[in-house]
């Protein structure tokens, strides 16, 4: 299936700057920028306790892209938000 293929090419990638390249090939830069907007609500979401209005407040992302970020954060089967989240902080811990 084509859609594997990119998994399967995303993982042969060794640094964030050969991700970024890969990304600025494949991708829009609205695209990365939604992308990485997406990411960010995660983070947010994950960290804080900060209602909608107030993430909306602070980073101009629309309710419902909050809303659906908050979703799929907690309530998709999918949890691909909480795996890199997590391994982002075990990274961080592991450098510290």
């Amino acid at each position: 299936m084509i859609e594997e293929q990119l998994y399967q090419a995303l993982l042969t990638l060794k640094t964030p700057q050969e991700v970024k390249k890969f990304f600025k090939d494949l991708c829009t830069p609205k695209e990365i920028k939604d992308m990485s907007e997406r990411f960010n609500i995660a983070k947010v979401l994950n960290s804080t306790n900060l209602s909608y209005q107030q993430i909306h407040a602070q980073t101009g992302v629309s309710i419902a892209t909050i809303g659906r970020v908050a979703r799929f954060l907690n309530q998709e089967p999918h949890q691909g938000y909480k795996i890199a989240l997590e391994r982002l902080a075990n990274a961080k811990n592991d450098n510290n």
